[in-house]
Protein backbone atom coordinates (compact mmCIF):
# COMPACT_ATOMS: atom_id res chain seq x y z
CA UNK A 1 0.00 0.00 0.00
CA UNK A 2 2.73 2.58 0.60
CA UNK A 3 4.01 2.33 -2.86
CA UNK A 4 0.41 3.60 -3.99
CA UNK A 5 1.02 6.33 -1.58
CA UNK A 6 4.17 7.22 -3.50
CA UNK A 7 2.68 6.78 -6.73
CA UNK A 8 0.19 9.20 -5.70
CA UNK A 9 2.83 11.49 -4.30
CA UNK A 10 4.86 11.36 -7.92
CA UNK A 11 1.55 12.07 -9.68
CA UNK A 12 0.70 15.03 -8.13
CA UNK A 13 4.65 16.29 -8.54
CA UNK A 14 3.96 15.77 -12.48
CA UNK A 15 1.07 17.81 -12.77
CA UNK A 16 2.65 20.44 -10.54
CA UNK A 17 5.69 20.11 -13.19
CA UNK A 18 3.40 20.32 -15.55
CA UNK A 19 1.60 23.70 -14.64
CA UNK A 20 4.37 25.55 -13.79
CA UNK A 21 5.54 24.55 -17.48
CA UNK A 22 2.62 26.06 -18.76
CA UNK A 23 2.78 28.99 -16.52
CA UNK A 24 5.94 30.15 -17.36
CA UNK A 25 6.18 29.31 -21.19
CA UNK A 26 2.60 31.63 -21.34
CA UNK A 27 4.88 34.17 -19.98
CA UNK A 28 7.57 33.65 -22.38
CA UNK A 29 5.34 33.59 -25.39
CA UNK A 30 3.44 36.96 -23.93
CA UNK A 31 6.73 38.60 -23.50
CA UNK A 32 8.22 37.70 -26.74
CA UNK A 33 11.02 35.59 -25.94
CA UNK A 34 9.10 32.70 -27.60
CA UNK A 35 8.11 32.84 -31.05
CA UNK A 36 4.71 31.10 -32.24
CA UNK A 37 5.91 30.73 -35.39
CA UNK A 38 8.61 27.99 -34.83
CA UNK A 39 6.55 24.23 -34.99
CA UNK A 40 8.17 23.20 -31.76
CA UNK A 41 6.81 25.97 -29.26
CA UNK A 42 3.07 25.27 -31.22
CA UNK A 43 3.19 21.98 -30.55
CA UNK A 44 4.57 21.96 -26.87
CA UNK A 45 1.87 25.32 -26.77
CA UNK A 46 -0.60 23.16 -27.85
CA UNK A 47 -0.04 20.01 -26.30
CA UNK A 48 0.10 21.89 -22.68
CA UNK A 49 -3.46 23.72 -23.46
CA UNK A 50 -4.85 20.30 -24.51
CA UNK A 51 -3.83 18.28 -21.07
CA UNK A 52 -4.58 21.61 -18.82
CA UNK A 53 -7.76 22.97 -20.38
CA UNK A 54 -10.07 20.48 -19.00
CA UNK A 55 -8.92 21.48 -15.48
CA UNK A 56 -8.74 25.09 -15.82
CA UNK A 57 -12.26 25.49 -17.97
CA UNK A 58 -14.20 24.75 -14.82
CA UNK A 59 -12.08 26.79 -12.58
CA UNK A 60 -12.73 29.71 -15.73
CA UNK A 61 -15.97 29.42 -15.50
CA UNK A 62 -16.28 29.57 -11.71
CA UNK A 63 -14.15 32.42 -11.33
CA UNK A 64 -15.14 36.05 -11.82
CA UNK A 65 -13.77 37.92 -14.66
CA UNK A 66 -10.86 39.64 -13.48
CA UNK A 67 -9.38 40.90 -16.87
CA UNK A 68 -6.72 39.75 -18.38
CA UNK A 69 -5.77 37.71 -15.33
CA UNK A 70 -6.03 33.84 -14.98
CA UNK A 71 -6.30 32.39 -11.89
CA UNK A 72 -6.89 28.93 -12.85
CA UNK A 73 -3.21 28.02 -12.45
CA UNK A 74 -2.80 29.40 -9.47
CA UNK A 75 -6.18 27.39 -7.85
CA UNK A 76 -5.03 24.65 -9.58
CA UNK A 77 -1.92 24.42 -7.46
CA UNK A 78 -3.33 25.57 -4.48
CA UNK A 79 -5.58 22.66 -4.33
CA UNK A 80 -2.42 19.78 -5.70
CA UNK A 81 -0.49 21.23 -2.17
CA UNK A 82 -3.87 20.86 -0.27
CA UNK A 83 -3.84 17.36 -1.98
CA UNK A 84 -0.44 16.51 -0.90
CA UNK A 85 -1.06 17.37 2.86
CA UNK A 86 -3.95 15.51 2.67
CA UNK A 87 -2.05 12.26 1.44
CA UNK A 88 1.11 12.51 3.92
CA UNK A 89 -1.17 13.91 7.00
CA UNK A 90 -2.85 10.19 6.19
CA UNK A 91 0.08 8.23 5.60
CA UNK A 92 -0.63 5.79 8.17
CA UNK A 93 -3.50 4.67 6.04
CA UNK A 94 -1.40 3.28 3.28
CA UNK A 95 1.13 1.33 5.30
Amino acid sequence: MYSIYQILLMLLQVAKFIILAHIIMSWLITFGVLNMRQPVVVQIWTGLNRLLEPVYGPIRRTLPNMGGIDLAPLIVILGIFAAEIVLRNNVAVFL
